[in-house]
């Protein structure tokens, strides 16, 4: 069985993701960059500022069952139903497993000094709990960790990404069970005991509140579990479990920090954090019920994922509107949960224009609590919101920091991806898409407009390009390239793009990324390619 996304998924999916961004060609003739846009260096960010590039388990390593690997949840999915395009799977993905040293030292050809990856669970920890840890998976990540380190570029260690050992779902149905906490809190001290020695820098859960909405609102991440108008699944309610899911994921958070914090920072001297898919929302007109539903908008998502692992409980709009439904956290969770992450973790790909949905017509989702009453759209007024379409809105960088940086009294923060998607090619077409103009562009804008909120105050401290290489992408029918290093699918060849090279002489070559004058940067452009 092969899933189908409806015309009005896709919307939404665009709106609360890594973005599609942009499907056209990739040729010069990307985005025109306005006149009051400033040269930005790499000089220009602070001292020890992290410039890297991210990855996840799942999308890189393959060796799906290797070495005493045990079968994902995402394995069985695709396995089961087909993913990606012509019903694809992770089985080999990238084959980093076996690629890894080469991996390292197309990293540090590049100039990294950081990389986010994550933990395989079910590479670890083949049966979770009620099972023995996995020496090789041990071993595995210890080289990675190592090589990086000898090759000067900073770990940056996410435990949970999506992916986790099956035999939990088929055992008492994973996160809808509060038993789920435990088996992560395992997998963390596993972690921590292995690694923190080296690692200093350890996210928890990659964007809980996403991973919830495809696996228990839409059902278009495993276990796939759903109810209408919000997708047809075998079974699910997406007007409640998302609710419960949430609560498991966030106290799992809160426990493995708090283990941390108490029996590993104070000899490890690392930090720990959570990441949050961060979109950023404006009101689709002046109206202050449009600029009310913003508010529930960033609440409802980001704010779902960041204030109780802040502040220590919901945010006052989930709790308004959601009502009793809402899961309540004891007094002993509000004091381990409050100021649980030591540095916020930013997902930022796009802005949307956001609509009340309390007094207006909208989507049948659009008109749910679990939606917080509001639908996103793309465009104003026939106007698309952004660049080269809908998705491409670099000044939501610096908004959505800037929001950030206030809502949480300018936590340490790192934007832990940022990317652009282009289509997968047919081999005649790999030319094409090494030549990622558009690609240089998003990245340069979207990194000028950071530099704003930094030169404004903002404690942000490093920047992740998604993805370090072509990954893959799990959605059904979108096989979309990220990465900075075209990989072909037949040989695992990583081929640089152009964005590749200018990453690389912007990290090294402290070289200007914003060009103003036109037949300056077309001539920028061909000495690049």
């Amino acid at each position: 069985m092969k899933l189908e996304l409806s015309a009005a998924f896709f919307f939404f999916f665009i709106s609360a993701s890594a973005p599609l961004l942009q499907l056209s060609n990739n040729g010069v003739g990307g985005f025109k960059l306005k006149e009051n846009e400033s040269h930005v260096k790499r000089s220009d960010f602070p001292p020890g500022f992290l410039f890297g590039a991210a990855t996840s388990a799942y999308q890189v390593e393959g060796a799906y069952l290797s070495d005493g690997k045990s079968l994902s949840n995402w394995d069985v999915f695709c396995h089961s139903v087909g993913c990606g395009e012509n019903e694809e799977n992770g089985d080999i993905a990238d084959d980093h497993y076996h690629l890894f040293l080469k991996d390292i030292e197309m990293m540090h050809s590049l100039g990294l000094k950081a990389y986010r990856f994550s933990i395989s669970w079910a590479r670890i920890l083949p049966r979770g709990k009620f099972g023995e840890v996995n020496p090789v998976g041990i071993m595995f990540y210890n080289k990675i960790i190592d090589n990086l380190i000898l090759k000067g570029i900073e770990p940056f260690v996410t435990l949970f990404h999506e992916d986790f050992p099956q035999e939990l779902e088929e055992r008492y149905g994973s996160w809808l069970n509060p038993q789920m906490q435990e088996d992560f809190v395992h997998l963390a001290e596993i972690c921590f005991n292995n690694f923190g020695d080296r690692v200093k820098y350890w996210i928890t859960i990659n964007e809980p509140r996403l991973f919830t909405d495809f696996a228990y609102e839409t059902g278009i991440f495993p276990p796939s579990r759903c109810s209408e108008p919000f997708g047809k699944c075998l079974d699910g309610n997406s007007d409640m479990e998302p609710l419960i899911v949430m609560h498991n994921l966030l106290l799992a958070h809160g426990k493995a920090a708090k283990l941390y914090h108490e029996n590993f920072q104070p000899k490890q001297n690392g930090l720990i954090g959570l990441v949050a898919h961060c979109d950023m929302f404006e009101p689709l007109t002046d109206s202050e019920l449009d600029r009310e539903a913003v508010k529930r908008a960033f609440a409802f998502n980001a704010g779902w994922v960041l204030d109780p692992s802040i502040f220590g409980d919901y945010p006052k709009e989930m709790c308004e509107y959601i009502g009793s439904q809402l899961p309540v956290f004891s007094l002993e969770e509000k004091n381990f949960m409050k100021n649980s992450i030591d540095f916020i973790g930013i997902n930022h790909y796009t802005t949307v224009y956001t609509k009340d949905c309390m007094d207006s017509s909208c989507s049948a989702t659009g008109v749910r609590a679990i939606r917080g009453f509001l639908d996103t759209v793309g465009e104003r007024k026939g106007v698309l919101i952004g660049l080269e379409g809908i998705y491409v809105v670099p000044r939501g960088m610096e908004e959505i920091v800037d929001h950030i940086k206030i809502r949480y009294n300018n936590k340490p923060m790192f934007i832990t991806e940022n990317g652009y998607s282009s289509p997968d090619v047919h081999e005649e077409q790999v030319n094409e898409i090494l030549n990622d103009v558009k690609r240089v562009d998003f990245h340069s804008r979207y990194i000028a407009s950071l530099i704003k909120s930094i030169r404004k105050g903002a404690d942000v401290r490093g920047y992740f390009v998604w993805s370090l290489m072509d990954s893959y992408e799990w959605l059904v029918g979108y096989n979309l390239r990220y990465g900075l290093y075209y990989v072909d699918r037949q040989t695992f060849k990583r081929i640089p793009k152009l964005s590749a090279r200018w990453y690389k002489s912007f990290l090294t070559n402290n070289s200007n990324i914003l060009i103003r004058n036109p037949q300056d940067r077309k001539d920028y452009f061909k000495r690049m390619s």
